[in-house]
C-alpha cells in the first residue's frame, strides 16, 4: 500500500490530465491514496459495544465479548502482515473481525446514440470502511457530485457516440471492519421515520407492526419482532417480476423478493411504529474463496434504538436460519459499501426523477433509462 500516511492525508495523482484537469472532471485516469485507519482500539469499543446488543444471551454475550478480546490483541499483527481475514468455522458467508480486499467495478456502455449521463456509486470511508486506495479509468468527460440527503459521492458521465462499448472501470483497496450497534451520534432521527416512494408509512403497515410487536415494550424488543415477523412472512426468491425495486407494498403482497424487499418492507414497519430505520447498499464479499467474480449487489438495514443504530442483514439471515441471531446486531466484516438511501436527490437530476437507490449504474439516453453491463469483482490481499 506504499508508504504509511497519516490518517487525515489524501492524495490525488492524475497520469494524464493535470490536477486542474482532475478537478473539473475531464478525461483521465486518477489514483487516490488514503491510510489505513489504526484497528485496535475500535475492535475493542466494538466488542464492549456488542456484548451491551447481545445482553439478551448472557451466554452468547460472554463468549462474544472473550473472542472479541482476543481479537482485538490480534487484529494490528494481521493487518501488518497482510493476511487474510479468518473465517468462523461454523459460521459460513461471515467474516468477523477485519477484512481486506480489492473490488473491481467495471461498466461496458452499449451503443450511444444521442444525449447519455451515467450516474456511478463511489465507495466512501466510514467508520467501519477504509477505502486505502481509488483508482478511476474513465475515458470521457465526468465529474464527482454529492446526493442532496445523505452526502453519497456520485460520478456523472456524458459520454458520447464515439464512447459506444468503451469500459469504465473503478478500482478500490478496502480494510473493512465487522460492525456491530454504534452511537447515533447528532443524528436526525425525524429524517428516518419519512416515508420514501417505494416504502410507504401508512395505516396497512402500521397494523402489521402493531400486531407483530404485540406485548413488546423497548425499540430494540419491537424491532427483534418485525425481524422474526419479516422472516416468517417472506421467501428469498428472485422469479417473476417485480422483485428487486425495493418495493415494500410488493414484499407485503407477494410475499417474496430479493434484499431490497425484505429491507423495504422493514424499514416500512419500523417507520410506521416510530422506529427510525435506513438502508444501505453494496456488494458481499464471498468468503469461500479469495478472488472472483461477485453475482450482485447485497443491501442491509439499520434502526435506531437507545440512541444507537443497529445493523441487521434479514435476507441473510432467511437464507441461513442459523444465523438470524448474529444477522441482527451484525454486519461482517465481509461487506463493501457502495451508497446510503433511497430516492436521491443529484444534480445533474436524471430525466427518471430521484434515484431509487444506487449500486448498479444508471444510464438514461435521450431520457429513457438503459440497461448497463456492470460486473464486480474482488481479490482478498494477502491471499
Amino acid at each position: 500500500m506504499g508508504a504509511p500516511f497519516r490518517r487525515d492525508m489524501f492524495v490525488a495523482r492524475s497520469f494524464s490530465k493535470s490536477p486542474s484537469s482532475v478537478r473539473s472532471g475531464m478525461k483521465g485516469r486518477v489514483v487516490f491514496h488514503g491510510a489505513p485507519t489504526e484497528l485496535g482500539f475500535m475492535c475493542l469499543v466494538e466488542a464492549i459495544n456488542r456484548s451491551r446488543l447481545t445482553a439478551l444471551s448472557i451466554r452468547h454475550c460472554i463468549h462474544s465479548l472473550f473472542n472479541r478480546a482476543i481479537r482485538f490483541l490480534t487484529v494490528p499483527v494481521i493487518f501488518l502482515s497482510s493476511v487474510p481475514a479468518i473465517r468462523a468455522a461454523n459460521n459460513p458467508g461471515i467474516v468477523k473481525g477485519t477484512d481486506q480486499f480489492e473490488f473491481v467495478y467495471r461498466v461496458k456502455l452499449p451503443e450511444i446514440k444521442g444525449q447519455a449521463r451515467v450516474w456511478i456509486p463511489l465507495a466512501k470511508t466510514d467508520a467501519f470502511q477504509t477505502v486505502t486506495e481509488e483508482e478511476l479509468n474513465i475515458p470521457m468527460k465526468w465529474e464527482k457530485v454529492h446526493d442532496r440527503d445523505y452526502g453519497n459521492d456520485i460520478c456523472v458521465l456524458y459520454p458520447q457516440p464515439d464512447d459506444s462499448g468503451k469500459a469504465i472501470e473503478v478500482k478500490y483497496r478496502v480494510v473493512r471492519r465487522e460492525k456491530a450497534a454504534y452511537p447515533a451520534g447528532n443524528t436526525d432521527a425525524a429524517r428516518y421515520l419519512r416515508p420514501e416512494r417505494l416504502v410507504p408509512v401508512n395505516e396497512t403497515f402500521r397494523t402489521l407492526a402493531q400486531k407483530a410487536a404485540a406485548g413488546k415494550t423497548s425499540d430494540l424488543e419491537r424491532a427483534k419482532a418485525l425481524y422474526d415477523h419479516v422472516i416468517g412472512r417472506m421467501r428469498y426468491d428472485k422469479s417473476g417480476t417485480g422483485w428487486g425495486r425495493g418495493d415494500a407494498v410488493y414484499a407485503c403482497d407477494v410475499r417474496t423478493g430479493n434484499c431490497s424487499d425484505f429491507h423495504a418492507y422493514f424499514i416500512a414497519l419500523a417507520r410506521s411504529i416510530g422506529i427510525p430505520a435506513r438502508f444501505a447498499i453494496g456488494a458481499t464479499i464471498p468468503a469461500d474463496r479469495n478472488e472472483g467474480t461477485i453475482d450482485g449487489y447485497h443491501c442491509w438495514a439499520e434502526f435506531l434504538a437507545n440512541g444507537r443504530w443497529v445493523p441487521v442483514d434479514i435476507s441473510e439471515a432467511w437464507k441461513n436460519p442459523k444465523l438470524a441471531d448474529y444477522y441482527f446486531g451484525h454486519n461482517p466484516a465481509n461487506r463493501f459499501e457502495l451508497t446510503k438511501g433511497r430516492d436521491l436527490v443529484v444534480d445533474p437530476e436524471p430525466a427518471s426523477g430521484p434515484i431509487n437507490f444506487l449500486a448498479y449504474p444508471l444510464l438514461e439516453m435521450n431520457g429513457q433509462v438503459i440497461k448497463t453491463e456492470t460486473t464486480f469483482k474482488f481479490r482478498r490481499i494477502g491471499a
